[in-house]
């Protein structure tokens, strides 16, 4: 009876460590896919991202493209 709830502890553990880690990954990832975004709307609309802002962007782009990175 020990060894099942030993197992039992060990998956709850289990269970909360990988919630942990979902809980700090999700904003890191969200973070750099809205940067990666912003940049390529950047480069989409012929400008260059320098300094983390969108540089002498020109043409058209798509109105729904973030250039600010934010």
């Amino acid at each position: 009876m020990k060894e099942a709830a030993g197992e039992a502890n060990l998956t709850v553990v289990a269970i909360i460590l990988i919630g942990v880690i979902v809980a700090i990954a999700t904003p890191i990832i969200s973070n750099i896919m809205t940067g990666m975004n912003a940049r390529s709307c950047c480069v989409d609309a012929g400008g260059e991202w320098v300094g983390g802002e969108c540089q002498n962007p020109r043409g058209t782009f798509d109105p729904d493209c973030d250039l600010t990175g934010h």
